[in-house]
């Protein structure tokens, strides 16, 4: 008998818990603010979005505005919601949202008055993807990190600009693919003196080249040419070296590999295949010392070029009109007021 009543109890005690506060799973704020959203009009919800964004609370902002095109996917503000959502994302720094909500505009909307804003906060948030909290004053050398993002910015970018000349987002984009130009070619040359370092003379010299027929007027120009004479002057390429140096020698006299008289200091090529032999034979264990190496920065580095006016341009998200007011070419305006 004990066992049955045991079980009695047991029940009992469990079904009379089922009403106490803290038994079963709590409600999250995000749950919460959702929750509320969702039993909103629509002026009063794009009230609290206006509250959120003016105190860029953007946690709240975030659940309100999916909230809104939850609610309203076809209501007055749907695609200003979007806007800000691209917006909201970009401020809070979840900076992959950011791109594919505002891909997600894109795709939705390509006629929009304000389609190049998203375009502009996509390749923004590409540039700023791997970039951390301390870059700037880090001494990692960030062109020698990962430039997926870079590349993708660069073209997002480009995108802007041919599409939308006179976007007022073209003029700042285009000192940034200046940027973003730059750190691409320098990029280059730290693969090329890898390359030099593992004895690829070959694929070293292709990366000067590249260097040079692709990213002309950047300061990795001169790198490139020096890569270029280096690196056929170790495969015995001699007029190609010769070439390389000339041009060099004509358009970057100061550069450090040059000497006074203007003549190309190459590495020794039985110095740099001994190395490269070596470093094979012991697995990598053994590696040159002072392989052939180019950087030229400090000579040809523009300091102005980091300067893009990024604290000029705002980028709070255009005031669009609502749907109704379009519709009717601004002879009407929703009357809904929030309380």
């Amino acid at each position: 008998m004990r066992f049955p009543a045991l079980l009695i109890l047991s029940s009992l005690f469990i079904s009379s818990c089922s009403w106490m506060p803290f038994v079963g799973p709590e409600e999250s704020p995000e749950e919460k603010t959702m929750e509320e959203a969702l039993q909103l009009s629509e002026q009063k919800l794009r009230k609290k979005i206006s509250d959120n964004l003016n105190a860029r609370n953007w946690s709240d902002a975030i659940v309100n505005l999916n909230a809104f095109e939850s609610q309203f996917p076809f209501g007055n503000y749907a695609d200003q919601a979007q806007l800000e959502l691209i917006y909201v994302y970009h401020e809070s720094t979840d900076f992959e949202a950011a791109m594919a909500s505002a891909d997600r505009f894109i795709r939705l909307h390509p006629r929009h008055p304000n389609v190049d804003y998203a375009y502009y906060i996509k390749g923004l948030s590409a540039a700023l993807q791997n970039k951390g909290l301390f870059s700037d004053r880090s001494p990692i050398d960030a062109t020698k990190r990962d430039v997926g993002s870079a590349r993708s910015s660069f073209a997002t970018f480009s995108d802007l600009i041919n599409k939308y000349p006179d976007s007022i987002y073209a003029a700042d984009a285009r000192q940034r693919m200046l940027e973003l130009r730059n750190r691409l070619a320098r990029h280059e040359i730290h693969v090329a003196n890898y390359y030099f370092k593992r004895g690829a003379h070959l694929a070293a010299a292709n990366r000067g080249r590249y260097v040079v027929e692709n990213f002309q007027q950047t300061p990795s120009v001169p790198d490139g040419l020096a890569v270029m004479a280096e690196g056929y002057y170790l495969l015995d390429l001699h007029d190609l070296a010769a070439e390389a140096a000339r041009a060099l020698a004509t358009n970057y006299p100061q550069h450090p590999s040059l000497n006074e008289q203007g003549e190309f200091q190459y590495e020794a090529a039985a110095t740099v295949n001994k190395g490269a032999w070596l470093s094979r034979l012991s697995f990598g264990y053994y590696v040159q010392q002072d392989p052939p190496f180019f950087d030229s920065r400090a000579i040809y580095n523009n300091p102005q070029a980091a300067i893009h006016g990024e604290e000029e341009l705002p980028i709070t998200p255009p005031q669009g009109q609502s749907l109704l007011n379009t519709l009717t070419f601004g002879l009407f305006e929703s009357t809904d007021k929030a309380e």
